[in-house]
């Protein structure tokens, strides 16, 4: 007689949080000043206010936008303003760094709209793999987030999860 095969991790209480559903799939753009100064060293504020004047900022709505400047020069802080105030109509979102920067802002907003209540007391794992980037500070926030309400934290997959946090019973 064949015993019946029962999938234990379907009837377990284990919540999965996917951190790619948080993933913001809107186009990503660099805007590098570097690109607008003169032999790459120096803003002149003329050239730059035309050129903030003049370009079509249409071509960045609603995408996600990181503002910076990769050359080793000294950019007023005027100037990244100028270009925030040019990007606001039209950008999904725009933060001052690199693109790096730019993933960590928009997982930031994302995970700070989480009822955290949902997850309080139970058991949670944070699934590691997927098809999107998730950078590792979404897992550190994620983490931040949910130690605090959670009954146990684990990273990975149901079949070989690893353990993150645990609450203490309190006697």
């Amino acid at each position: 007689m064949e015993e019946e095969i029962i999938n234990r991790v379907a009837q377990s209480s284990l919540i999965n949080f996917d951190l790619e559903q948080y993933y913001d799939q809107s186009e990503r753009i660099v805007v590098d000043i570097k690109d607008r100064l003169f032999n790459e060293l120096v803003l002149k504020e003329k050239d730059f206010r035309l050129y903030v004047k003049t370009h079509d900022w249409k071509g960045y709505k609603d995408k996600n936008v990181a503002v910076y400047c990769s050359a080793d020069a000294i950019v007023p802080t005027w100037a990244y303003m100028l270009l925030a105030s040019a990007l606001e109509p039209y950008a999904k979102n725009f933060v001052f760094g690199e693109l790096s920067h730019l993933e960590n802002h928009l997982f930031q907003k994302a995970l700070s709209n989480i009822d955290l209540n949902d997850y309080k007391d139970q058991k949670v794992i944070i699934k590691g793999c997927g098809k999107f980037p998730v950078p590792e500070y979404a897992y550190v926030e994620i983490t931040r987030l949910l130690n605090p309400v959670v009954s146990s934290l684990m990273y990975g997959e149901a079949c070989s999860a690893v353990p993150i946090y645990k609450k203490t019973k309190s006697k």
